[in-house]
């Protein structure tokens, strides 16, 4: 008999919840069985400010999307975004043990476990280790088992949270009868479903541009090499429109939809846009250029934030980027946006493209990361990240919820 269960993705942003509900046959099949966007409250810029708030609101979509699903949720794996994260680059190093120098798999494991034994402040705790290649007496290696050599080395790209930020995430799920099984950081979640095996080989650059925050990840040689994350996004941009037209959020959000672009272009210099475009009261004019440049000023000032993040750790370089930029997340709707990303990086740029085996509602570029989630819980986490097992503090904390 075949064996199934039910899995939830889950992604808490500043603007909405979005659930998708995966059943897993035998732990080889995937299907989305049934999903929900909803409204969300509580939440600002990845980070819990109102328990109740945001408890509501995450459970209210789960609820909708298991009675959509017309299935109960057995395990739940959680997005996790905000600038509390931050990385390290840790080495693990060990001397080969064997008299005749042939690398056994003690060796290995005690290169992986010194880089991952560094200790972090008490308020921090790790989400991801990701495993980088080996360095066998100075080469590098994807596998050093069964080689030859005297002193054998591994990096790893550690990703750390503040405890009490990731805890409250943890904690909004508390009252449900299902379990989290996994956390993993948006960024790396997106990028696993948008880009295939050769463009990681030969480098890319994903960036998620969400409601408060902006989430990116970088590879190199088929190895993510640095993760980061801006805490500004698509709200931003309203604000600023808000601002600038001296209108109201909500107006302002409509004209970025419906009007926005993320480029100047010189045509826009005598252009109009209305609000709603039917003469009625309420109905404003606006200059199409003063839209523009401010959208396109606060896009610019993303990218290049990312890339000064990127020059910063030496990590910029266009010929290690090969497969350009990848933009995905709801503001990369915005009409000349990747012509944006281009002008700031220098390297082609391209907005998400989901494969065509998802639901056509679903092959948005908002819907990256919790596809990204659901991927991982049919595969397990990449297979250069060594976190399908979440850090002692996120699991104690998951074991507690687990018992009621």
């Amino acid at each position: 008999m075949s064996h199934s269960r039910v899995v939830a993705a889950v992604e808490m942003g500043t603007t909405k919840v979005v659930v998708l509900v995966g059943e897993i046959i035998d732990d080889s099949e995937l299907s989305i069985i049934g999903h929900s966007v909803g409204s969300s409250d509580g939440i600002k810029k990845g980070v819990i400010v109102d328990l109740q708030k945001a408890s509501d609101c995450v459970h209210t979509a789960i609820i909708r999307a298991e009675r959509n699903s017309r299935r109960r949720v057995d395990d739940i794996y959680l997005a996790q975004t905000g600038a509390h994260l931050e990385g390290v680059f840790n080495q693990g190093t060990a001397s080969v043990s064997a008299p005749n120098s042939i690398v056994r798999t003690a060796d290995i494991e005690q290169a992986k476990d010194d880089a991952k034994r560094r200790m972090l402040p008490e308020d921090r705790t790790y989400i991801h280790h990701i495993q980088n290649p080996f360095n066998l007496d100075g080469q590098l290696m994807e596998s050093p088992l069964g080689r030859e050599g005297q002193q054998l080395q591994v990096w790893y790209w550690c990703v750390h949270g503040n405890k009490a930020v990731v805890s409250d995430c943890l904690r909004v799920i508390k009252g449900l009868d299902c379990k989290v099984e996994d956390v993993i950081i948006s960024s790396i979640a997106s990028s696993v479903v948008l880009l295939e095996e050769a463009e990681k080989e030969a480098g890319a650059l994903v960036i998620d541009i969400g409601g408060g925050t902006t989430d990116w990840v970088l590879y190199r040689k088929g190895y993510i090499v640095r993760t980061g994350v801006v805490p500004v996004g698509g709200d931003h941009i309203t604000n600023d429109l808000s601002i600038g037209l001296r209108t109201g959020a909500k107006s302002a959000e409509e004209i970025k939809v419906k009007h926005g672009r993320a480029l100047f272009n010189a045509e826009d210099k005598d252009k109009k846009v209305w609000l709603i475009g039917d003469l009625t009261i309420g109905d404003r004019e606006y200059p199409k250029s003063a839209v523009t440049k401010i959208i396109a000023a606060r896009v610019d000032e993303i990218f290049n934030i990312i890339k000064d993040q990127l020059v910063d750790s030496e990590l910029f370089n266009i010929s290690d980027i090969s497969s350009g930029v990848v933009l995905c997340g709801g503001s990369s709707r915005l009409d000349g946006i990747c012509e944006a990303a281009h002008s700031v990086f220098g390297i082609a740029a391209r907005s998400a493209q989901i494969q065509s085996n998802v639901k056509s509602e679903l092959r948005q570029p908002e819907y990256s990361t919790a596809l990204g989630l659901l991927h991982y819980a049919l595969t397990g986490q990449e297979g250069h990240s060594e976190s399908s097992k979440p850090s002692s503090f996120i699991s104690s904390i998951i074991d507690i919820f687990k018992g009621n």
